[in-house]
């Protein structure tokens, strides 16, 4: 079977089917059908305004248009797979209803500027859903950092370091998450630019009014150059790139969950609803959400590779190659919500094991930098209170003894510095509240930073909300 083309008058023979099918893209760019509708319909507007079109015919086009929107949103749209691409389904469709007027509509534009235009409306809509989700897990742990009151072994080399408080640990996470949604929003700021009107490569010879569509279409300018907007695919790599560093922070995430969880640490327990069981072991919880949203990473950076490698070595301008953009982004993106959403869940879920948690504090000597900080500032330099206590921590190994559990002869018998005022001074939660530094993990510091993280949440909703509803009435202004 040889499918319908819209490039037919140069060829005498028929395009192999095979031909139309290795070419077809309409797996992936049918989810461009409303954002094609819209922008043929400010193009026609435009046409109209411009009088580079007649006014009945672009009314007649502009109300097919309407037709084909609702019949998309209604579900009744039928996809011809014969065709090869949503565009063309659109178009063909669209004079099946209005005849041959219809032809009208691709008046100064090519399939290169419609189908980028396309994709970028498509993308800013996801951005903008992607921004919301990464601040709802954001937002779960706001919830947990406001437990400033319990304390946890910090981490460095896998290996217990000093105490934190589990807001501090929390905060840590948010504060990726929080790069992660502003590079996101950045990126949205940098590909909101309409391309449509620079035709194939080279502009166009009608007088059309750029301006005037990219306005229409919720952009923020035209792009500058005709060149640049049909070949650039620098938005939809920096998205790619987005995706990878907030799944890996997601996976980082995930990898300590998954090993808090385990009865080695026993510091949390995930929900039931978030988590399966063996096949064959029946005491087996596995955190097997935690593992797979680790595992997926791997993909969504596949699809940032993907990406780099497909546009590293294309000329200027528009080669078929760019037809292969779509894949790989729009499944970072999808992989990446359903990331986020399953991530929220089981953050929004745990439960703490405190008990457990206060007796892990006790080991691992985790307040030693703090018993070298008390001989530091009454005299000694600080390279020769570590040693000092490096020799105190090796005494306690042997003798299986905390620092805390020696007696003050002990102490005198290393440092007659030492006095009975350590004990309150290595305490746990004094070793985290002297910790007071800007950024630091005492109650202070930590309340400082959870209130910033809570008015950048804030401020990115009232962001999210503000170019959503500028998008949704230029969408109502188009259909009007």
């Amino acid at each position: 079977m040889v499918g319908r083309t819209l490039w037919s008058g140069r060829f005498d023979g028929d395009v192999d089917s095979s031909t139309l099918e290795f070419t077809s893209s309409l797996d992936v760019d049918a989810a461009l059908s409303f954002y094609d509708v819209m922008g043929s319909l400010a193009h026609v507007k435009m046409l109209k305004e411009c009088k580079i079109i007649p006014d009945e015919d672009a009314d007649v086009i502009i109300n097919g248009l309407k037709k084909i929107r609702s019949e998309i949103e209604s579900g009744e749209f039928k996809i011809d797979r014969s065709l090869e691409d949503i565009h063309t389904n659109i178009e063909f469709r669209l004079t099946d209803i209005v005849g041959h007027i219809g032809g009208k509509l691709h008046t100064a534009r090519s399939r290169n500027d419609q189908v980028v235009t396309d994709f970028k409306m498509y993308l800013r809509d996801v951005v903008l859903n992607i921004v919301s989700l990464i601040d709802e897990l954001i937002n779960a742990l706001i919830e947990i950092a406001k437990k400033e009151d319990l304390i946890i072994p910090g981490f460095t080399h896998t290996q217990h370091a000093q105490p934190v408080t589990i807001a501090q640990h929390a905060l840590a996470h948010i504060f990726k998450l929080e790069r992660d949604a502003s590079r996101f929003l950045e990126a949205f700021d940098r590909m909101n630019y309409c391309p449509l009107g620079s035709a194939a490569l080279a502009g166009t010879t009608y007088p059309i009014d750029r301006i005037m569509v990219a306005e229409a279409l919720g952009f923020k300018a035209p792009t500058q150059n005709s060149m640049d907007s049909v070949s650039d695919r620098d938005f939809a790599t920096e998205l790619a790139f987005c995706s990878s560093l907030t799944a890996i922070h997601l996976s980082s995430m995930a990898e300590e969950l998954i090993n808090w969880s385990s009865q080695e640490f026993n510091f949390i327990e995930m929900d039931d609803a978030y988590t399966t069981g063996s096949s064959i072991m029946p005491q087996k919880k596995n955190p097997d959400i935690a593992e797979l949203i680790r595992g997926k990473t791997g993909s969504i950076i596949g699809n940032l590779v993907t990406m780099l490698v497909m546009i590293k070595g294309l000329p200027l301008s528009y080669n078929r190659d760019l037809q292969e953009d779509k894949a790989p982004v729009m499944l970072s993106l999808e992989s990446l919500h359903k990331c986020l959403v399953m991530m929220s869940k089981i953050v929004s879920t745990l439960r703490f094991n405190e008990n457990v948690i206060a007796s892990k504090v006790a080991l691992g000597f985790i307040n030693a930098t703090d018993l070298a900080d008390y001989l530091a500032i009454r005299g000694l330099t600080f390279r020769e209170a570590h040693g000092v206590v490096g020799t105190i921590v090796r005494y306690c190994i042997e003798g299986k003894k905390n620092l805390e559990d020696l007696s003050l002869g002990e102490f005198k018998e290393f440092s007659e510095l030492f006095e009975d005022d350590v004990y309150d001074y290595i305490s746990m939660k004094s070793c985290v509240e002297r910790r007071n530094s800007f950024g630091g993990t005492s109650t202070q510091s930590t309340s400082v930073q959870l209130d910033h993280a809570i008015q950048n949440y804030a401020r990115r909703k009232d962001i999210i909300k503000k170019e959503s509803n500028f998008i949704n009435a230029c969408w109502s202004k188009l259909i009007s």
